[in-house]
């Protein structure tokens, strides 16, 4: 508070323990509670003056009661005609009515005259005349008068009792008893309560007024503080002197000093005598003495004091409105503006990590992972960074050990960076370098001054320790690649014009090439995966497509950027010069989707083998995906082969004939000889594995010679950007050009559909339809007599002679004869011969009515038959057994090409062994 000289005084007050209970919690100022307990003092003071004033008006009514009651009975009992009244023969009669008369006059509740005995003469009920009284009064002595309260006929009493005597006084006649009650004795207090507690209120108001005036000079004195608040702001006041680390300073509005703590006093370096002196007189700063005597508002303005530097803030004050002052508060920011500078340091390296979770391993490619972390670090870190990677990483496998060199994978920064090593480069550290030292102790290592602890670098390359140097690269951080514990390579970062690298750029190297680890182990595990899948992938497609005569035919095949899949083709020849033409897709990459491609590949090639229809083999294969899923989800956790599809044809260049079947997949295209694009009505159904049972159907085209059937995954016409409408339009557009090879469309169609980055397999099979000449193709109509068979044989011959085989006539004739006959005796009609003479092989088909197919066996000893279908499988290079809708056909296939021997003497050959076999028992 302030004195009248305008300093604050300041006392030491005992510690403030907490707010006390308060009967009266509403009344928060010192002045009003203070009223309130005067108040409250008067209030009980009166209260036990009124009681002391009713305790004393009834006392004294109590003991004038008990004089009037003895005077009463004293004056009753010596009354003349008292005595008399009592020893006559009706002594109710005579004292009735004087006790009654002197009952009133005197005020008494009562006058009763009663005999020894105890039975009434009189009394105010007259209906109790004549009644016993009881008894006498409890501690009385018979013989001389006595009062006390007792407990009557007519409530609590006070009761004088006067015997009477007889002449000569030695016999008491009767007695007199007057009273009266309490209640009588409290309406005369009653009556003077009102004068009491009149005198009482005033002496309250009296007193409560003085009261009120002390407690408003009370009030002004405590500006309508609380207790509590005047203990705090006292203790607050001397923790503002001594114990707060902020400077405070009260200014007058004359510039002089009125209060300053001791943190003030210490920042400014005031002397002792500072206060009641002005602000300018303290040899302050001039700028830090201007503010202060300037009273205007200052916000954290920085000012020098010595060599500290200080945050003012100012602000004015006019308390009550007296005289205008300041209020300063003084902060030492001189170590805070270090720690703002680490502290920025700090946040700028967390930004720093945050940015290289975003940046690094946004491909899972090694070299580019590696090639993104030296592009984070630096400038931010490091004025060069470089990666070096272990051999076996680079190729995606993971390193036995850390090895004896490491091979430069990227390098980043200033010029003179690529100096250090190229790119590619295999490094082998000396074991005193720090890079060799990390790997060793698995821990990052600082070479704060490069050119005095070059000794390493000299041993290393002495010519590129000088190119360093000279570049101006001055200190290092090599940290160890590592990721799940295996050393993966060596990061390294270089500082030229940046200050030195310090021990705690430690952990933050760390931290930053531990997540670029992990990044890189995951390229590299991809990288594992993906040539693993590709090599997988590559493996199970065909190498190379057979040169068939039905067709000719060029393919592509692009895996997607997130790796192989499920993609796949096939030309698969099948008897009677047909081909059968295969496009499938399994969903997914990687591994499981490669493998998957694989089993599904060979199953068509298994059901193809039996010559089966498109729907049929589609059927087949839908069954046998239900299968391994349903083993697959039972024993395993994969996702087996759900959602394959796949487009199966089948064309016969004797007729060109094309039956298709599809399930799940795209509808093909062909493209005429004249150009024009349509696609195939192909009906549809579900992919392989979820068709529930349903039988797949077969389009049936036939297709002209030279016309394009072009056959392809979804992945070509469809992507996150493409919908499969406009694919397909776009591939009709690519495709409607006439006189282009299969190899040529196939490069148009890529060059105009592929997408810039796929997101999904593409495989692309393209084939131009030929046309068997008919010259080649000789039928004949078998009748169902054996002895038709010679016949057949010499049109077999002669067709041979004119195809220029006269060689095989032989060999053909013993098979066209075991066939032809087989098929008249075991088989029903009609019966038809057909001989395909295509470029490579020669064809034989016989074909009845019959679905029973014969089997080759050995025959015994003793069996008439059984050894034809032997020689016909000796003298073919196929054979085999396709069923159509109306019966089977059997065919053969000989080689055009195979060596020039005697087809009799080889004939005859087998024959021998044949007969040897029979009588060898």
């Amino acid at each position: 508070m302030a004195t009248g000289s305008g300093r604050l005084s300041v006392s030491r007050f005992r510690p403030y323990s907490g707010p006390r209970s308060t009967a009266l919690p509403r009344v928060r100022s010192v002045a009003g509670q203070v009223f309130l307990l005067q108040l409250a003092i008067m209030v009980l003071f009166a209260a036990a003056a009124g009681a002391a004033l009713v305790f004393q008006a009834r006392s004294a009514s109590m003991q004038e009661a008990r004089q009037l009651a003895f005077g009463v009975a004293q004056a009753f009992a010596h009354a003349p005609g008292t005595l008399e009244a009592m020893k006559s023969d009706d002594p109710s009669a005579l004292m009735q009515p004087g006790a009654e008369e002197a009952r009133r006059e005197s005020g008494v509740d009562y006058v009763v005259a009663f005999d020894p005995n105890g039975f009434r003469w009189t009394h105010p009920d007259p209906a109790l005349i004549g009644k016993h009284i009881y008894a006498l009064r409890e501690g009385a002595a018979a013989d001389r008068p006595f009062t006390q309260t007792f407990e009557g006929s007519l409530g609590l009493s006070v009761d004088s009792t006067v015997p009477v005597h007889d002449t000569g006084g030695k016999a008491i006649i009767g007695f007199v008893s007057a009273g009266i009650t309490v209640d009588s004795v409290d309406e005369v207090v009653r009556g003077q309560l009102p004068q009491l507690l009149g005198f009482a209120g005033g002496a309250l108001v009296v007193s409560a007024g003085g009261t009120a005036l002390v407690s408003r000079r009370l009030r002004r004195q405590t500006h309508g503080l609380d207790p509590s608040e005047m203990t705090r702001m006292y203790e607050h006041h001397d923790a503002v002197l001594h114990a707060v680390r902020e400077g405070v300073l009260i200014i007058g509005g004359d510039g002089r000093l009125l209060l300053a703590n001791d943190e003030a006093r210490r920042l400014l370096a005031l002397p002792p005598d500072a206060e009641e002196r002005r602000v300018t007189e303290l040899g302050l700063e001039a700028g830090t003495a201007r503010l202060l005597g300037s009273g205007r508002v200052a916000t954290d303005e920085v000012h020098l004091a010595g060599d500290r530097l200080l945050a003012v803030n100012m602000r004015p004050v006019d308390p009550d409105g007296g005289p205008a002052g300041s209020v300063v508060t003084l902060r030492d920011t001189t170590e805070l503006r270090a720690l703002a500078g680490r502290a920025e340091v700090a946040r700028e390296r967390l930004r720093l990590l945050y940015e290289a979770g975003v940046r690094i391993g946004t491909t899972l490619d090694v070299t580019s992972t590696a090639q993104e972390l030296t592009e984070v670090a630096v400038p931010r870190f490091a004025d060069a960074a470089t990666v070096d990677l272990l051999d076996p990483v680079l190729r995606g496998e993971e390193p036995a050990g850390p090895g004896s060199g490491m091979r430069r994978a990227a390098v980043h920064g200033v010029e003179g960076a690529r100096t250090l090593h190229a790119l590619g480069e295999l490094i082998r550290f000396v074991p005193t370098s720090p890079m060799a030292v990390g790997v060793e102790h698995g821990h990052a290592v600082l070479e704060a001054d490069l050119a005095a602890s070059g000794d390493w670098m000299a041993a290393q390359d002495p010519d590129r320790a000088q190119r360093v140097l000279d570049h101006g690269f001055h200190s290092l951080i090599t940290v160890p690649l590592r990721a799940r514990g295996v050393v993966l390579g060596m990061v390294s970062f270089w500082r030229a014009e940046a200050p030195p690298f310090e021990e705690e750029d430690l952990a933050f190297a760390e931290e930053l090439v531990a997540r670029a680890a992990v990044a890189i182990d995951n390229a590299r595990r991809y990288t594992r995966e993906h040539a693993l899948a590709e090599t997988l992938q590559r493996s199970l497609l065909p190498g190379s497509l057979p040169d068939h005569s039905a067709v000719e035919v060029a393919h592509r095949y692009l895996p997607a950027l997130d790796g192989v899949g499920g993609d796949w083709f096939d030309v698969i020849p099948l008897p009677g010069a047909r081909v059968a033409l295969v496009v499938g897709d399994v969903v997914g990459h990687g591994l499981h989707a490669a493998a998957t491609m694989g089993q599904l590949r060979a199953a068509v090639h298994t059901f193809s083998a039996l010559d089966l229809s498109p729907d049929e083999l589609l059927g087949h294969l839908d069954e046998l995906v239900a299968r391994i899923d349903g083993d697959g989800s039972a024993e395993r956790d994969d996702k087996g082969v759900t959602g394959a599809t796949c487009l199966y044809a089948v064309y016969d260049p004797s007729s060109g004939q094309c039956s298709l079947a599809r399930s799940g997949h795209p509808e093909p295209a062909l493209v005429h000889p004249d150009g024009t694009v349509e696609y195939l009505r192909v009906p549809g159904a579900p992919p392989l594995g979820l068709g529930g049972g349903e039988p797949f159907e077969t389009a049936e085209v036939t297709l002209p010679e030279g016309s394009r059937l072009v056959l392809y995954t979804d992945g070509l016409v469809e992507d996150r950007e493409r919908g499969i409408d406009i694919g397909l339009e776009a591939l009709r557009d690519a495709l409607a050009r006439p006189g282009r090879s299969p190899e040529e469309i196939c490069r148009d169609v890529f060059d105009t559909l592929l997408p810039a980055s796929p997101g999904d397999d593409i495989a692309l099979l393209v084939a131009r339809t030929r046309l068997l000449d008919p010259s080649r193709v000789a039928e004949w109509d078998v009748p169902g007599d054996p002895a038709a068979v010679a016949g057949i044989r010499a049109d077999v011959t002669r067709r041979l002679e004119a195809w220029g085989l006269d060689e095989m006539a032989f060999t053909t004739e013993l098979v066209i004869s075991e066939l032809v006959t087989n098929a008249i005796r075991y088989g029903t009609g009609p019966i038809r011969l057909r001989m395909l003479h295509d470029r490579d092989s020669l064809i034989c088909e016989v074909a009845d009515g019959s679905s029973t197919s014969p089997h080759l066996r050995r025959a015994a000893t003793t069996d008439e038959g059984g050894r034809g279908l032997f020689l016909v499988a000796q003298f073919s290079q196929r054979w085999g057994t396709r069923y159509t809708a109306r019966g089977k056909v059997i065919w053969t296939e000989q080689s055009l090409h195979g060596p020039a021997s005697d087809a009799g003497e080889a004939a005859a050959d087998v024959l021998l062994d044949q007969w040897d076999e029979a009588w060898s028992t």
